[in-house]
């Protein structure tokens, strides 16, 4: 498949057929991220991973596009398009644009104590490439690509570095990014890098936003 990273959270995955599966075209991604998808993967209701303005739009534009999401985000949008959000939870299997899907994870990484904990899913493309949402969810099986989040108010660099051996993948390709300047975005490669700390086998790269790689 065809991967090209769109911004923070978002990528748009394209098959041999050349349908497009985009996930989590949120209020940190372009507005047009989900523009043209033949469908549509959301991990959770934050509005960095969820914005309803770009589904409906996304939906609005191609009648034969479909979402898939928890129920937290499918309450919200289904009403508007009967037939076309379908909900769903840890352990269901579905085909969405030609792609095999797993879901996987339940729980959103703790903020603070003070902050309750909402639903969140983790999505298994193909058997090889994996979004994580916001948690770090470790798959009971090999995952070849791995979606990175490298930074958010949940995460600290230990738990990212621990969670990218965990899962032990050929290659990482950061995710959830916006909120880190250049510099961030360089200390984050250094140290995963080939002369960081370890990362074990797995190669670590973060792709600008419109970039393209095969996976």
């Amino acid at each position: 498949m065809q991967l090209t990273k769109k911004g923070h959270a978002c990528v748009r995955l394209t098959g041999d057929d050349g349908r497009t599966l985009v996930i989590d075209p949120g209020g940190f991604s372009e507005p047009d991220a989900a523009v043209g998808a033949d469908a549509v993967l959301v991990t959770h209701e934050h509005p960095d991973h969820f914005d309803e303005g770009r589904l409906r739009a996304a939906l609005e534009a191609s009648p034969g596009a479909e979402i898939w999401t928890l129920r937290s985000v499918a309450d919200q949008i289904s009403a508007a398009f009967p037939g076309r959000v379908h909900t769903v939870g840890e352990g269901d299997t579905f085909e969405a644009a030609g792609f095999a899907v797993e879901v996987h994870g339940q729980l959103h990484a703790v903020i603070h104590p003070d902050i309750p904990r909402i639903t969140n899913v983790g999505y298994l493309v193909d058997g090889t490439l994996f979004h994580p949402g916001d948690a770090l969810t470790v798959p009971e099986r090999d995952v070849t690509t791995l979606l990175l989040p490298v930074h958010a108010p949940w995460n600290k660099f230990s738990e990212v570095t621990d969670y990218l051996r965990a899962v032990s993948p050929e290659r990482a390709y950061a995710v959830h990014d916006t909120l880190l300047s250049d510099t961030g975005l360089g200390l984050f490669g250094r140290l995963l890098g080939p002369g960081g700390i370890g990362i074990g086998s797995a190669t670590y790269e973060r792709l600008a936003p419109g970039t393209s790689v095969t996976v």
